[in-house]
């Protein structure tokens, strides 16, 4: 079975350019997921925000589910409270996203276990910046 924050895993979502649905992605500068997100797009990804305003944020028309983000998602990068987390990483499921990533602070064990058994990667509880930082990216 895979492992979650496997080395290899996270260097190959952070160097592979794919989609990445950024999910609590609004436009209040203030926010960590703001300044990741422009991260992640400096990375060569395609960010697309997902937040219930579906607000365009770093040029990119946001959504308000992760459902309607097209093409699916390389990656559902989750930037909720723990309690939330759970229900986002069963709709990344549900949408046949290949990787949830669960933010710095955001852990959910059962829900991680949940996207593991449905053949997702999975990354939790860690930062795509401080990453790829330390990965020498960007």
């Amino acid at each position: 079975m895979a492992a979650v924050n496997d080395p290899e895993v996270i260097r190959r979502l952070l160097t592979t350019p794919g989609t990445w649905a950024v999910v609590g992605l609004s436009t209040n500068r203030a926010r960590a997921a703001y300044g990741v997100a422009a991260y992640v797009q400096g990375l060569g990804h395609h960010v697309v925000p997902v937040h219930p305003r579906a607000e365009r944020v770093h040029g990119v028309a946001g959504v308000e589910r992760v459902a309607q983000v097209d093409p699916v998602p390389d990656v559902v990068d989750v930037f909720v409270n723990s309690r939330l987390a759970g229900a986002v990483v069963d709709e990344a499921v549900a949408a046949g996203a290949r990787a949830v990533w669960l933010q710095l602070g955001v852990v959910d064990e059962a829900a991680a276990q949940r996207a593991l058994d449905a053949g997702l990667d999975v990354v939790m509880d860690t930062c795509p910046a401080i990453e790829g930082r330390r990965l020498g990216l960007g």
